[in-house]
This record gives C-alpha cells, structure tokens and sequence, in this order.
C-alpha cells in the first residue's frame, strides 16, 4: 500500500515536471516579448528627458543672453521711478536696523511722549515702539519688491509680452504694413520687424510716438537690433492718426493706452477715459478690413473689450491677468471684419465716434 502511494505521487511529479518544463518556452517567449515592448518604452522616456533638459538649458542660456542684450540695448526707460523705489528702500531699510539696535532709547522715546499726553499702561510704549519698528521694515519690504517688479517689467517682461503678442497674427508674411502705437525704445517693435525680417516679407512697420526725441532713439535700437530697414518712426498724436483709413494690416501697442489723457489728472477720470476710447475707434480706423489689432496694456482692458464690441469688431479676445509695474494688465486681440452690416444694406460705421 505505501509502494503503491509512492508510486503514484513520483507519476504525479513526473506528470507535473512535463508539465513546467512545456510552459516555460512559453513564458519565456511572453517574457522576451514584455521585454522587448518595455525597453523602446523606457529609452524613449530617457529621450524624452536628455532633450527636455537640453532645452531647458538652452533656453536658460538664451534667455540670460537675451536679457543681458535686451538691457544692453534698451536700458531701462523712466529709470527716476527705480532709482526713487529703490532710494527710499534703503532709507526704510536702515531706519528699521536702527530701530532693532536702539529699540531700548526708542521706548524710552514713546515714553516721555506718551506719559506727557495721556496716561496708558506701562506695556504701551514698547508695543508702539515695536509697531513703528515693524512698519519700518515692512515698508523697505515692499519698496524693495515693487523696485524689483519695476526692473523686470521693465525690460524682460515687456519683451516676453512683445514675443507672445507676435503669436496673435496668423501669417506674417502676408503683413505688408504694420503699426506701433507709443513705441516708446522700439522692443514692440523692432519684436515686430525682426517677425517681418524672419518670415522674408517685404512689409514694414511704422512706430509712432508723442516725442521726436525718442523716435529717434528707436530708430538706432532697431539699428542695433539689425532690423533698421523695416523701420520707420513719426511724430504725432495717437488721438488722431496721421494715417489714411484702412492703412494697415496689423496695428499692435504695449503699456501706452493707459498714458492717454493724464494730461486731465486724477480728478478727470471721465475725460481720460473718453480719449482712450477715441485712440481705441483710431486703431480700427487705420486698419484694413480683415486686420488685426494686439494692445497690451494695464487696467483698462476691459473698457477697450466693450468698446470693441461696440464697433462690432470680430475674434475678441482677452489674455489672462499678468502683474506688471505692480498692477494687472491684460492682452487684448481682435479683428477687424471685412464687412459691416446692419439689416438689408451695408453700413459703414464711424470710427471716431
């Protein structure tokens, strides 16, 4: 009996043993095959990686490049408002050190004044004394960051919004001529010249500004920048354009709407916001009908959207909210249609309404 149940359990691993041994091709095929599908996977993936981080370090050495050009050529405009930011950051800055060396003279200080004028707690004079320190050096904090804000707005900022404003016209080698209203040193628009300049067309731009002093200082940077052939730069009032209707297939304008009628102050919001709204109707009288118009600029984007949208323009659109010079500003794309009608005819509405 126990001969008899040896035996039958050596057949049952004999049996079993056949069994392994005619699965294991298979699974070793399954597994070459697993393989073989993972491995092109996983050297992709390491492709992927080396390129990624070859672009990022390309585009870390570009942009550093770039920067240390775009400030060599353009420097810094209205360079008063840094220099104050930054002045009174370290005045704020050193009265706070003063404060934290002197905190104990300082009490003393609040003591006498306050024990003269009313009579408080004991606590009091430290607490105010404390509370101005902190104030202090808050503010040189602040001062410092918006100096900081101001800088990079300034140049680096304004050439990356001036690059992704580019991105709003289809083709460019279809732009024959082309528009810059406040073009202030030119990085719109020699940005807008070296587009032309890339794409082989035969267009140019026209940068136009209030000061002939600065037109020409525009025309050197786009010297500097080796597009002077596709520029040129006029004088004149961007409230009433010196150009014929229907001038121009694209009409762009960086940070300079909101400049427009300051001349009227703080106290005279309505009448500012009248010319601004008039520059908006001149910007669609001088494009061609099927043009596009790009205005960057800060706060008062919405007010152009639904003014665009009162002259029924086409393809309005509104980027997300970027912080520039310590206030929200937004790019405002649209289009201007080919045609106009209102009810059975054709009507051709006033711009400068």
């Amino acid at each position: 009996m126990v001969f008899w149940v040896s035996l039958s359990i050596a057949s049952e691993k004999r049996r079993l043993g056949i069994l392994l041994l005619d699965l294991r091709p298979w699974a070793d095929s399954q597994a070459s095959s697993l393989f073989s599908f993972q491995l092109p996977v996983e050297s992709l993936a390491l492709d992927w990686r080396r390129k990624g981080k070859e672009k990022q370090e390309m585009g870390k050495t570009a942009t550093s490049r770039d920067w240390s050009q775009i400030y060599a050529i353009y420097g810094v405009q209205q360079w008063q408002t840094l220099v104050f930011l930054l002045l009174h950051a370290l005045l704020f800055g050193v009265l706070s050190v003063l404060y934290l060396l002197y905190f104990d003279p300082i009490r003393a200080f609040f003591e006498s004044i306050l024990s003269v004028t009313i009579s408080l707690p004991g606590g009091a004079a430290r607490f105010a004394a404390g509370f101005t320190g902190s104030v202090t050096a808050l503010s040189a904090v602040c001062l410092l960051f918006a100096a900081a804000n101001f800088f990079y707005s300034a140049v680096p900022l304004h050439h990356a919004m001036a690059l992704r404003m580019l991105s709003f016209v289809d083709d460019w080698s279809t732009v024959k001529h082309a528009l810059d209203l406040g073009c202030g040193r030119g990085i719109l628009l020699n940005a807008v010249a070296t587009q032309l300049k890339k794409e082989g067309s035969s267009g140019r731009v026209v940068g136009l500004d209030r000061s002939k002093a600065t037109t020409l200082q525009t025309l050197r940077t786009a010297k500097l920048e080796g597009v002077g052939e596709y520029v040129t730069c006029r004088e004149g009032d961007v409230r009433r354009l010196p150009f014929a209707d229907n001038s121009f297939d694209v009409v762009v304008s960086g940070v300079f709407l909101h400049t427009v009628g300051k001349e009227h102050g703080r106290h005279r919001t309505v009448e500012a916001a009248a010319e601004r709204m008039r520059v908006v109707g001149e910007v669609v009288r001088v494009l061609k009908p099927g043009g596009v118009g790009v205005v960057w600029d800060l706060m008062h984007v919405p007010e152009y959207a639904r003014r665009l949208q009162d002259l029924k323009m086409e393809e309005i659109k509104v980027s997300e909210r970027v912080t520039a010079f310590m206030v929200s500003s937004h790019i405002v794309s649209f289009r201007k249609p080919r045609q106009h009608v209102v009810g059975p005819a054709e009507v051709r509405l006033d711009w400068r309404c």
